[in-house]
């Protein structure tokens, strides 16, 4: 009955004691208390809202990459961001996008419309409000160079503020919306690209990075990068020079691929791979002197130190 509230939410879907696994890119992570899917923007802030004046313990997943999910599950709220509106202006190049648009097809409609500088999105899983928030990139392109402003709900106050790009001190893979969860909340992100370029050309330039990324990286359940890269050097070279491309704990294994890629090979489980990440962090240390800062995030109960 805790959650009951929750149901009378327009445009909100609530299921209790509902696994997590479905919902991340690793199909890992054990059950939500309560588990509610925003269909809009406003179904997001009033789920997310409620979880904070309630003082029950919230968090919100796009697309489930860069986060892994206990197998003891979370104790609380998850909300799922399905808000998915967006707009384009095919003349200025300006894109007005929810936080749950998922990042590939928002980019194959840019390209379509003649609107260049999102290319490097169009293989990149998650949804526009991760990527802002983690300055998500890719073929040296990222957030940075696309965001003009982000509309955010600050719960303290539960004000909604507008932030230009200046104000989120944006770095590889960085900004200062980082480890904020339980204060903002991205609701909308506003875009610059560079109109009237020819669709075609855009397409082919995009199905190059796609092609690259298949020939470079793994298929399968994974988390994309774990590690971010070291300053002069890829975080990848150094787990294959520390010979553990290959190698598995439990289900879970670094891929023969590309090292920087834990694939969870169908019986994994969330202790696995967070015990295979400590592991390749460790070696990698030893070997090499260098200590690899994680890129993805942890969420839920259970994960040893």
């Amino acid at each position: 009955m805790m959650f009951a509230a929750l149901k009378t939410i327009p445009d909100l879907t609530l299921a209790e004691n509902e696994p997590i696994a479905r919902y991340t890119a690793a199909r890992l992570g054990g059950p939500a208390d309560a588990l509610a899917i925003a269909h809009n923007t406003e179904a997001l802030i009033q789920a997310a809202q409620w979880a904070q004046q309630a003082q029950i313990a919230w968090v919100v997943l796009g697309g489930g990459a860069n986060v892994l999910v206990s197998d003891a599950g979370f104790r609380g709220l998850v909300i799922i961001n399905h808000s998915k509106n967006f707009h384009l202006d095919s003349e200025t190049g300006r894109v007005e996008a929810d936080s749950g648009v998922t990042l590939t097809p928002l980019a194959r409609r840019c390209m379509a419309q003649g609107l260049k500088g999102l290319e490097w999105a169009v293989s990149v899983p998650g949804t526009l409000g991760g990527a802002i928030v983690n300055n998500a990139g890719a073929h040296g392109g990222d957030m940075a160079h696309n965001l003009v402003q982000a509309t955010l709900l600050d719960l303290n106050d539960l004000t909604t503020q507008i932030w230009p790009i200046d104000k989120m001190t944006y770095g590889y893979r960085y900004s200062a919306l980082k480890g904020q969860r339980q204060r903002y909340l991205v609701l909308q992100g506003v875009l610059q690209l560079k109109p009237h370029h020819d669709p075609v050309e855009l397409a082919s330039i995009a199905d190059g990075f796609v092609a690259h990324r298949k020939k470079t990286q793994p298929p399968g359940a994974s988390l994309g990068s774990i590690f971010k890269n070291p300053p002069g050097d890829y975080a990848g070279r150094l787990i294959e020079a520390s010979g553990l491309k290959g190698y598995q704990v439990g289900g879970v294994q670094v891929s023969p691929i590309h090292a920087n890629f834990i694939v969870n090979l169908g019986n994994g489980t969330a202790s696995d791979y967070y015990g295979l990440i400590q592991y390749v962090r460790q070696s990698v240390y030893e070997k090499t002197g260098v200590l690899l800062e994680l890129e993805i995030e942890r969420i839920g109960e259970g994960f040893a130190e």
